[in-house]
């Protein structure tokens, strides 16, 4: 132990969701039979990570530089691509490597029959996502994507609308967006599609971080879920902290003897936490 004596323990529900981890292992694979392989967009939004994977020999590119790739193998992320991308593959000869999530794969289905269907479909959700821009493309970019309540002009809106989510997103938030709606008249049906086992997170962290007098919480910048789960954590104790590496972590923090607890999102691996870990426990 170090001079500060700190207690240091590991949120053990935190880390990859299933999604990521299946990404990581066939990138992992491919990398390990020395194949050129390359990633399109973040294979997870850490930055620590993409560096561990860079190293490994993982290109990552934009959508610029894949639409530019001729016969190379390409892996296409969990968040899933739109229908232009596999067409794109298709005429450039790529061999692809297809790493989606079958949650969102699934979810693609039901938007397609809800908008063939002629339901005004809606999505809660960051306009930029790429799961979003995925799920988006089945239907021709014709879904109502918002983020805020405020976004939504009411008075222009139909009567009756169906509602899903990108997985990611705060169950409050949804449940507060349904009833919002609700209360102005809209009848909603209400097709829940966030993540369990991203939703599931947010009771459980929020009893975790009570534990402790200080949180170290780690994800990356890029990441939903991470700023979702880093304010529930901030909210049930103020001495929380959010760093992508423990590089970022200060020693003034903390006091002598302080319980230490170290969380993260769906997209921090565990190696950067157990990294963190053995740092604080060093002090």
């Amino acid at each position: 132990m170090g001079e500060l004596n700190l207690s240091v323990e590991i949120d053990s529900q935190s880390g990859f969701c299933f999604g990521v981890i299946e990404a990581i292992n066939k990138a992992e694979e491919a990398l390990a039979n020395n194949e050129e392989l390359y990633c399109l967009g973040e294979i997870v939004h850490n930055d620590e990570e993409i560096n561990r994977l860079q190293k490994k020999g993982l290109k990552f590119i934009n959508y610029q530089q894949f639409k530019q790739l001729k016969n190379k193998k390409v892996l296409f992320r969990a968040h899933s691509e739109p229908p232009e991308s596999y067409l794109i593959a298709q005429q450039n000869n790529l061999e692809i490597i297809d790493a989606s999530c079958p949650i969102i794969q699934i979810i693609k289905k039901k938007v397609k029959y809800s908008f063939d269907n002629g339901e005004k479909v809606y999505i809660y959700g960051k306009h930029k996502h790429p799961e979003i821009i995925a799920i988006n493309g089945h239907v021709n970019n014709k879904l109502v994507v918002f983020e805020h309540f405020e976004e939504l002009n009411i008075n222009n809106m139909p009567t009756s609308i169906t509602l899903y989510s990108q997985t990611t997103q705060s169950l409050k938030g949804f449940k507060d967006i349904i009833q919002k709606l609700k209360d102005k008249g809209i009848k909603v049906k209400v097709k829940d599609t966030i993540c369990r086992q991203v939703s599931n997170r947010e009771p459980q962290i929020s009893e975790f971080c009570k534990r402790f007098d200080k949180i170290i919480f780690i994800a990356g910048t890029n990441s939903s879920n991470g700023k979702v789960l880093y304010n529930i954590c901030k909210n049930e104790n103020r001495n929380t902290y959010f760093i992508n590496s423990c590089k970022q972590i200060k020693t003034e923090w903390f006091n002598k003897n302080d319980k230490v607890g170290i969380s993260g999102a769906t997209s921090t691996p565990l190696w950067l936490m157990e990294e963190a870990k053995e740092y604080l426990t060093s002090l």
